[in-house]
């Protein structure tokens, strides 16, 4: 058998994070293997393909692989320019994909279905260290493999719509109803939704952009009706830092979705808590549960559940991992990402020691590794693998040195209650920092100057509602 040090490094999953770490590994001069479950590079992001993020394109290249493809004669985006999905997939993963250096180690089409040390359980400690990973996947076929870095994501996870973390009453009945994050209201799925009336259940940035979609939608096409459901007892989070945000596109989601609640053209339902879904003559009536127990229904044609998404990690069910128990994250890094108390942009440097599980080499990186929290941003990613494989390589001074430049967001964190309280919950918003930093600035941008026409069906205890803060 290979001594340990011979065998590959497996990376799971070939979209941006993922990628990224096939490019620093192969800089470190380690063999690696990369293993997509989709057919092509980037596979969840063309799902998305047609939304525009809202940090520029300097945000979303990893240095490693710019540096690969600068040698190959790439012809770098307009850094300041934000890309959609497929122009992410298409101007950036599938050239970085294509490269000779990484290309022969992509395989595509590979689902993996467990991983665990080759000829020892969970249980089984003498010479764990020293013993292989063994990768199976669904086909059948093992690997082994020196570590593992799982940037797998959560794209596949996404949450329910019921309050308690379980599936409302119902959920799986009306699943023809029922649209997961990001559908593409303007495009490929606008018949489902032209001259109906979508419910859409989420606070974080996938819900904003659906929401804006459908406003769209409905200025144009009769009939058509949006209502937006929260679970707290106020949108200040889905608002954002306005203009003190630091990537300008980002603060104008929430502007421009707050106007549309100003004018009437998209209802706000707050304290919406999820109980149970029926069908009804073709459509579905979702009743709400109040906290005194009473209950209200309200019936649509459309449901978009945007509420975030959580890791799977049944796959590595026989490796000795230590998870936090709320966030699913390590116990190091759970409070540093923290959305009671971080934003995207106050999430502090973190690297190789923070990502760290007792099964030693085994490594989640990217949206997986934030469990629950929803203030995961690509530039995080990036540095996470840079140090991982740092580390892999045995340069624990580059590994430890870890850099995070991230953009403020004009809120501290996802608390709608503790921003919308003061005029910073962490402190004076620095006055004139270059955009660009990851600097706690507070809601100085005055989110809640107006008011906001609500209807409030109940509240709810500040922070109920995990869905997606940045996305990317």
């Amino acid at each position: 058998m290979s001594t340990l040090t011979e065998l590959p490094v497996v990376v799971i999953g070939a979209g941006p994070v993922g990628l990224a770490a096939a490019a620093h590994l192969y800089e470190r001069g380690i063999t690696f293997t990369v293993l997509e479950a989709g057919d092509t590079p980037g596979a969840a992001v063309r799902q998305w393909g047609h939304v525009r993020v809202f940090s520029p394109w300097r945000y979303n290249i990893d240095p490693a692989a710019r540096r690969l493809l600068d040698e190959a004669g790439w012809v770098a985006p307009d850094l300041e320019a934000l890309p959609a999905g497929a122009e992410l997939v298409t101007d950036y993963l599938q050239p970085l994909a294509e490269l000779p250096q990484l290309k022969p180690h992509l395989r595509y089409g590979t689902r993996v279905e467990a991983i665990s040390r080759l000829g020892l359980d969970r249980l089984r400690t003498a010479g764990r260290e020293t013993t292989p990973f063994l990768i199976r996947l669904a086909d059948g076929e093992e690997i082994l493999a020196r570590a593992v870095i799982d940037a797998s994501g959560t794209w596949g996870t996404p949450n329910v719509l019921g309050a308690s973390g379980l599936p409302a009453r119902g959920e799986r009945d009306v699943a023809r109803h029922l649209e997961h994050a990001l559908p593409d209201v303007l495009g490929a799925d606008r018949d489902r939704f032209a001259g109906r009336h979508t419910l859409v259940v989420g606070a974080g940035h996938s819900a904003a952009n659906t929401l804006l979609s459908l406003a769209e939608l409905a200025a144009d096409q009769p009939g058509t009706e949006v209502t937006w459901a929260i679970r707290t007892s106020s949108p200040a989070r889905t608002y954002g830092g306005g203009d003190a945000d630091a990537l300008p596109a980002r603060g104008a989601l929430g502007s421009r979705l707050r106007d549309h609640v100003d004018a009437g053209r998209i209802r706000l339902l707050t304290g919406f808590s999820v109980h149970a879904l029926t069908p009804t003559d073709g459509r579905v009536t979702v009743v709400v549960r109040h906290a005194d127990g009473s209950e209200e229904p309200i019936t649509v044609d459309r449901i978009v559940a945007a509420t975030g998404f959580r890791p799977d990690h049944t796959i590595a069910a026989e490796l000795r991992l230590d998870l936090d128990p709320i966030m699913g994250a390590t116990r190091a890094l759970a409070p540093l990402i923290d959305p009671n108390e971080h934003s995207c942009g106050t999430v502090p440097p973190h690297g190789v020691d923070e990502l760290t599980h007792p099964e030693v080499g085994y490594y989640a990186v990217g949206m997986k590794s934030y469990g629950r929290a929803p203030t995961f941003l690509m530039a995080t990613g990036y540095e996470q693998v840079r140090s991982v494989v740092a580390a892999l390589a045995g340069d624990w001074q580059a590994a430890r040195d870890v850099q995070l430049d991230l953009p403020e967001t004009g809120v501290c964190n996802s608390n709608p209650d503790d921003s919308a309280t003061s005029d910073s919950c962490c402190g004076p918003a620095p006055a004139a920092e270059p955009a660009g930093r990851g600097l706690a600035t507070g809601i100085s941008g005055g989110l809640l100057a107006a008011p906001l026409q609500l209807v409030t069906l109940n509240a709810v205890p500040a922070g109920a509602q995990a869905g997606g803060c940045c996305g990317s």
